[in-house]
């Protein structure tokens, strides 16, 4: 079995996320789009990120049926399914609870461009979803998030987790923990005293294009699966 078949890529996004620090405990999910348009695949639930093998990952379609795979799926497959609905450029749909990002969107301050990786993100804001902060589990509540996300690459769910949407698994992966990051250092600098200096406009978007180009974000994957443990 190859990264080419689904369940792999999918079995090492999602070992790479557990690698990352993106893990709670056995919930947060990866998804890949099924090439076929059955729906989606992803991760089966009752397991962390770090102990997907190939053989946890189902096929889930639009209404919740699982399609091919052994295992019950998650709950929360409607972020998955809805925003693929909603957008034909996206292959690939992290969410997980990274801790940074659930402490920096309960503040309810923009993210600043203060980091290289802000600049993936903003400007403009990133996004938020505040119509709750309960699990995504109806079709209306996925067309909801995915209505928020509109075009862009990620989201913060104001008191839950991250959404982040992106063309493939590799940069999807990437995208969230970026986005983590990107919210660790503000909060960092943010409990130091009143952040003064960030990226103007201009200059974000354009260490956006130096920084993070499809290339170079795929170095950054790469990187990542070298550093899962052997």
């Amino acid at each position: 079995m190859t990264t080419d078949d689904p369940r792999a890529l999918v079995s090492l996004g999602s070992r790479v996320l557990g690698n990352e620090d993106q893990s709670d405990l056995v919930w947060g999910h990866l998804s890949l789009r099924d090439p076929d348009g059955r729906g989606v695949w992803m991760k089966r639930s009752t397991i962390g990120f770090d102990e997907v093998g190939p053989d946890d990952v189902l096929l889930v379609g639009r209404a919740g049926d699982v399609l091919a795979g052994d295992g019950r799926r998650h709950a929360e497959y409607p972020i998955h399914t809805e925003i693929m609905a909603a957008r034909p450029d996206v292959g690939a749909v992290v969410h997980s609870h990274a801790r940074s990002a659930v402490a920096f969107a309960s503040l309810g301050v923009p993210l600043r461009p203060v980091s290289h990786e802000g600049t993936l993100f903003t400007p403009p804001d990133v996004p938020r979803f505040t119509d709750t902060g309960d699990l995504i589990v109806t079709a209306a509540l996925g067309q909801r998030v995915a209505e928020v996300l509109g075009d862009r690459n990620a989201l913060l769910l104001v008191n839950h987790g991250i959404v982040v949407a992106a063309p493939d698994v590799p940069t999807a992966v990437t995208t969230a923990i970026l986005l983590d990051r990107a919210c660790a250092i503000q909060l960092t600098a943010m409990a130091a005293g009143d952040v003064r200096h960030w990226s103007s406009d201009e200059e974000a978007r354009a260490k956006r294009d130096h920084c993070y180009s499809a290339p170079l974000l795929r170095q950054a994957w790469d990187h990542l699966v070298r550093r899962l443990p052997a």
